[in-house]
């Protein structure tokens, strides 16, 4: 099964390439399906300054703006994920579900290769805190 690349970020709730020591991850999920109208415009609602409520507890569709809530929406998402293992250096293609998981004490997105079967996570990405001189 060859998983498709979005054409635009559009199609997306998330997106990341991420270099994982001598091995890189790119992954996406695509948007939900809307019951009521059965589009793939499912999203977190946005806010009447145009930006998108990040912390918002449900997903809306953007046409007819049908509510659902977060545990329900993100239970049927999947993040897909082509990789380049930075175990034994195998490429390939994995699916996992879209929810983190605490991978060497950082929030991940975790799956494992193909091929040697390791664990490998796409952490969440942290703000890099100023030092102070």
């Amino acid at each position: 099964m060859a998983l498709k690349k979005p054409n635009s970020m559009e199609e997306c709730l998330y997106f990341t390439n991420r270099s994982i020591g001598e091995g890189f991850a790119t992954a996406w999920v695509y948007r939900g399906t809307c019951p009521k109208c059965n589009t793939p415009t499912v999203g977190k609602p946005i806010k009447k300054n145009g930006k998108v409520d990040k912390k918002a507890d449900v997903y809306e569709c953007s046409k007819c703006k049908y509510q659902e809530p977060n545990e329900e929406t993100e239970s049927k998402l999947k993040v897909e994920i082509q990789y380049k293992c930075p175990h034994c250096g195998n490429e390939g293609e994995a699916t996992t579900e879209y929810a983190r998981k605490t991978f060497e004490g950082v929030p991940s997105y975790v799956f494992e290769c193909g091929k040697c079967n390791k664990k490998i996570g796409i952490t969440k990405k942290m703000k890099k805190s100023k030092k102070k001189k």
